[in-house]
């Protein structure tokens, strides 16, 4: 296998491109493991609506004005009847809400009507009614968040793939569409920084961004903000540049520098109007600055991949696409102040090129983001993210970071570039791995979307391999050399633990606590945070200590200097269902192992 892996890659990047730079529909096998199933909003045959309206039909939400105590999510009362029901119809939440030929670019189609754009989410008629089809009427409830456009709904028969489209509601939305929402936290380049992202409807020409934030009840300064956005043409194919297209509104961010380490600071997001010179303002913020690198105290990192989004009303069917996602979202926010940072390493919300998921995503984590730094690692088609999560990264086209916080040193690698041996991210990771001062930072995490080390996911089996080509084969000499603790990695939606290991041998009979020489990295997937679980191979190799087909996520806690913690949990109840310590002084760091002593001469 391996003497055809140079030309599995450049097939890889070949039809990436391809996919990039045509209208194609393809959805290569292994974009997610194990069967990846579909976008919810990617059944829908938007562009083959039928116009149908019926006089005895009718849909009508039971509120008009959203955000009036300037919340930014609401629920609203949809009544609807139709004089023909179906187990099949279904409504369409749709946003802006005049959603008809007119809005479209050029279709290139004689018959009319013509809907180009797909729901925001959709529900079955009978959803809560199952006697729908008898009584003809139905009472539906569903979620809005503040997204920057009015909404309406739309009633249609038959199913998803002929939709007829029979009524349409009037329109509704929030007090201030274009309010600022979602606040995004990030670490900054240096340890006493961080980055504040949001999004808005307002662009530069109509009001000027800004953070005003300060030590809680001290007095506030002010912070200005950058602002970015994207357009259809910037998207790569459909359905980003089609029926997936939304307007992404404006994304600010600003950086608030020379925190004091460990003050909690408070922040709120702010515009001002250039019309006028008033103020709109979001909420009222904290968050707690990082430690200073090394610092001795209790320290604490959530880290998953693969989390995804899921509709709190039961819109999109999302219990058949990314079930996890809200268990996981709510034991986070339950247990919110019990850890001081999260990695959330790769593939979010499965936008899969519809753009509004990006705001539910953005919603559905903002008590978490808004709190704690959220960092991210990349993952594939990362276009449609367009800058929405900040990462301190010296080139944001190519996704590798280092992140310092306390006692540990982070290296984020990006699966999707190039990383073996000679590449510029080779020589980032070793860069920065050889870079920290264990003395001060002893606890050295190397983490990645794709598995770059070890996993037993069927998928994997079926091809010959335990992880992506060429993966460990080029660095694992630097995880050795540098005695890299542990390496994380999502993108297998399960939980795995290996053995400390180096050149697929077991470097320690240990199963629960580690002490001494750091003689070979634990490889961990936590890949099982949100989206639909993957099969592990059926013979478990010798180096999975434990596996585990559930969802949840993994939590690091270090102590001090010479004792770390980490511990699975599942999301459906947040105990832990696995666990490992490791235990040490500075000086078992320096020991020297195979493969990993420091050059000396004979003076030394």
């Amino acid at each position: 296998m391996k003497g055809n892996v140079g030309n599995w890659l450049r097939l890889k990047v070949l039809l990436l491109l391809i996919l990039c730079f045509t209208n194609s529909r393809i959805v290569f096998a292994e974009n997610h493991i194990d069967g990846f199933g579909e976008q919810p909003l990617a059944k829908i045959a938007i562009d083959k609506t039928v116009l149908a309206l019926h006089s005895s039909a009718y849909i009508r939400p039971l509120h008009f004005l959203l955000g009036i105590q300037g919340d930014d999510t609401e629920w609203v009362t949809v009544e609807l009847e139709s004089p023909h029901p179906s187990v099949d119809d279904w409504v369409g939440v749709f946003s802006p809400a005049n959603f008809n030929s007119s809005t479209c670019p050029q279709s290139g189609r004689a018959e009319e009507p013509y809907i180009c754009t797909a729901p925001i989410k959709y529900k079955y008629a009978n959803h809560s009614n199952p006697n729908y089809t008898k009584t003809r009427k139905a009472i539906l409830q569903f979620q809005l968040i503040n997204q920057r456009a009015d909404f309406s709904f739309a009633l249609f028969s038959g199913g998803l793939s002929n939709p007829r489209l029979v009524a349409v509601s009037n329109s509704i939305s929030f007090a201030n569409p274009k309010a600022p929402v979602y606040p995004r936290l990030a670490l900054g380049k240096s340890w006493d920084e961080m980055t504040v992202t949001w999004t808005s409807g307002y662009d530069i020409d109509e009001a000027v961004p800004f953070v005003e934030w300060g030590p809680e009840g001290g007095s506030p300064t002010r912070s200005p903000a950058g602002t970015l956005t994207f357009t259809r043409n910037s998207m790569c194919g459909e359905p980003a540049r089609t029926v997936g297209w939304r307007d992404p509104g404006f994304i600010h961010t600003s950086f608030l520098k020379e925190l004091w380490p460990n003050l909690r600071y408070t922040y709120r997001l702010g515009h001002m109007l250039l019309s006028d010179g008033s103020y709109v303002w979001s909420k009222t913020y904290s968050f707690k600055a990082s430690p200073y690198p090394g610092q001795n105290s209790l320290q604490r990192v959530i880290i998953f991949g693969d989390m995804g989004k899921a509709e709190r009303d039961g819109s999109n069917e999302y219990a058949n696409y990314q079930p996890g996602s809200l268990n996981t979202t709510d034991q986070l926010i339950k247990d919110l102040n019990n850890y001081d940072i999260v990695f959330h390493i790769g593939d979010l919300p499965y936008a899969n090129g519809y753009i509004s998921q990006w705001d539910q995503f953005t919603a559905q984590v903002k008590e978490i983001s808004s709190t704690v730094p959220y960092m991210i690692a990349r993952f594939r088609w990362r276009m449609w993210s367009s800058g929405r999560n900040h990462v301190p990264a010296e080139n944001k086209a190519k996704f590798w970071y280092k992140a310092d916080y306390g006692m540990f040193r982070f290296c984020i690698a990006d699966s999707e570039h190039d990383w073996r041996e000679g590449s510029e991210q080779y020589k980032f990771i070793e860069h920065c791995l050889a870079t920290v001062d264990r003395k001060q930072q002893p606890w050295l995490i190397f983490s990645a979307h794709r598995p770059l080390g070890y996993s037993s996911n069927a998928w994997y089996g079926r091809e010959g391999s335990f992880e992506e080509p060429m993966g460990r084969e080029s660095l694992q000499k630097l995880w050795q050399k540098y005695k890299v603790d542990i390496a994380f990695y999502g993108h297998v939606h399960n939980y795995e633990r290996i053995c400390p290991i180096y050149q697929n041998i077991c470097v320690n009979s240990e199963k629960h606590h580690y002490s001494g020489t750091v003689n070979g990295t634990i490889h961990v997937v936590v890949g099982g945070a949100g989206s639909h679980l993957s099969n592990f191979s059926s013979v478990p190799p010798y180096w999975s200590l434990f596996r585990d087909l559930d969802f949840g996520f993994g939590k690091l806690t270090a102590f001090n200097h010479s004792y770390l913690l980490f511990e699975y949990k599942r999301s459906s109840d947040g105990k832990v269902y696995d666990f490992f310590t490791i235990s040490r002084d500075y000086r078992d760091v320096l020991a020297c192992v195979h493969d990993g002593c420091e050059k000396t001469t004979l003076a030394a």
